[in-house]
Order: C-alpha cells, then structure tokens, then sequence
C-alpha cells in the first residue's frame, strides 16, 4: 500500500517477463483507498477491481461516497492514502493521455454558456489533439476529419444530430444528458465514467442510454456508472458494486441485491426501495 496524497505507478512483480505480459491489468484496480474533503473521508478503505469489458453499476444510499469514487477514478481527486491503477497506470497519466472519459451530472455544468451542441461534443476532442502541438488552438474547420467523424458518431448514437447547432441553453433536460453522453463518447476512450446519467431522463432517453452503453460494452470498452436506477441496473449490467463509503459487495445482480448484503448499506430506506422493485 502507498500512502500519501501520491498515487505513483505499481511496481513490477517477481514473477517471469513472460508470464507478467500475458497478464491483462484490471480496468481498474485500488487497494486500501481513504479519501474526502474537509477532513471527512468520503470513501473509506476501498479495495476495487473491475475487470476490461464490463458494464458497472455503482448503487447505494444518497451521500454514500459514490461521486467522490468516481471522481477517485478519474484522477480530479487525490487519495490521503492507498493506491489506484487505471490499467496498470495511474489515473491521472490515464486521463491527461485522454483514455478516460467522465460524464458529470448535468448540475455541474453552465447551460447558459454561448456554446452550441457541436461545440460541447467537440471540446471533448481536444485531449486527443494534446500530441499534436498548437492544432488544440486551431479553428474546428482545420482540424482533422477524424475529429469530426467521432463526434458526428457520438451525436448519432445519441440522436442528437439534428440538434448540433442548438444552444445548449434551449435544451430540455434529456436532452442536456445526451449531450454529455455524447460528449464522453466522442472522446474516444477505453474507459467510461458516468454520474447519475439516467436522472431526469424519460423512458425513451433511459433505453437509448443503455443501449448506447451496451453496445461500448460489446465494442471491448469499460463502463461505470453512478445510478439510482437498481431495476435498470438488474437488467443491463454486467457487475454491481454495492457501496456505501466502502464496497459492501461486487458481483452479478442476482448475488449482490439479496437482504442480507442490503441491510449492510446501514440504510434501511435504500434497502427498502430496492425491495419494492422486486414486488
């Protein structure tokens, strides 16, 4: 374990060159990890794995520590103690390298920004232009077509096209979500991170969403998503993490939302709730 606000990168293990390279590292991988704000930690001697290519759903209580993981995981928060490893590299070199992509709550974000729907989606392309000197400060018109296709793709699959030159500021609510759905998908990366995407969706938005999310898990990519959406999360995801400040427990749906594993959540209105879908 490495302690200190320091994440720095694993060490190689004792074993043979070979048998080491054969090995793929976890999407992501964290061991004893405290972290918070203020003093309070937030999330409190975490131990994660998530394995490539896998659709993720983090469920809990409300103020269970489930943003501040994500944002863990992202590399926009330090850890005070423990290590974190985003395919064996940290999370921060993972993200400066544009190989995770973070879709915020749409509260974190200023809609009456003079920004178009394109020009959203589009910013998310300027991670991959790091490499290429001063073409991140060209007009988007000189950029390379590449960029433009991938975000031509991502308001597709959004179905979003059509909305392109809007200002965001006229958008409904949905429709704000999809852009920064769209926005992470244009991004490109290997990893996706998702705060409540699904609230203030209507059912129509909620199917797409998944569907869009699903199609990256068939694709090789790696979803995690924040949401309070159990029964969607029952029926799409692969994995889910039940946490509260700590992971009470991982695994498939049907083994990880049983009584036993809820009443440890130490919330007995959350435990409810998720009993209810079941009736």
């Amino acid at each position: 374990m490495l302690a200190g606000s320091l994440i720095a990168e694993r060490p190689n293990g004792s074993g043979s060159g070979d048998n080491a390279a054969a090995v793929e590292p976890s999407a992501v991988e964290g061991r004893g990890l405290y972290a918070g704000y203020q003093g309070f930690d937030a999330v409190a001697g975490v131990d994660l794995n998530i394995p490539q290519g896998e659709l993720v759903a983090l469920v809990g209580p409300n103020g269970a520590g489930k943003s501040t993981l994500l944002k863990l995981v992202m590399g926009l928060l330090q850890p005070r103690q423990g290590w974190l490893f985003i395919k064996g590299l940290s999370a921060s070199k993972q993200r400066r390298a544009g190989n995770i992509a973070y879709m915020p709550q749409q509260e974190t974000l200023d809609w009456d920004f003079p920004a178009s729907v394109w020009d959203v989606v589009f910013s998310a392309r300027y991670t991959r232009m790091r490499s290429s000197g001063m073409c991140r400060f060209l007009p988007q018109r000189w950029c390379a077509k590449e960029h433009h296709r991938a975000v031509e793709q991502a308001l597709s699959s959004t179905d979003m096209s059509a909305c392109a030159p809007r200002h965001i500021s006229a958008l409904s609510g949905g429709q704000r979500k999809r852009v920064l759905l769209a926005r992470a998908l244009a991004q490109g990366a290997e990893l996706l991170l998702l705060d409540e995407p699904l609230v203030g969706v209507d059912a129509a938005s909620e199917q797409m969403i998944f569907g869009v999310l699903r199609e990256l898990r068939a694709a090789g990519r790696t979803v995690v998503l924040v949401t309070h959406d159990v029964a969607g999360a029952r029926r799409y995801a692969d994995r889910i993490i039940l946490f509260n400040r700590r992971v009470i427990a991982s695994g498939k749906p049907e083994e990880v939302l049983s009584d036993e594993l809820l009443m440890q959540t130490a919330d007995p209105s959350f435990a409810r709730s998720v009993r209810e879908i079941d009736r």
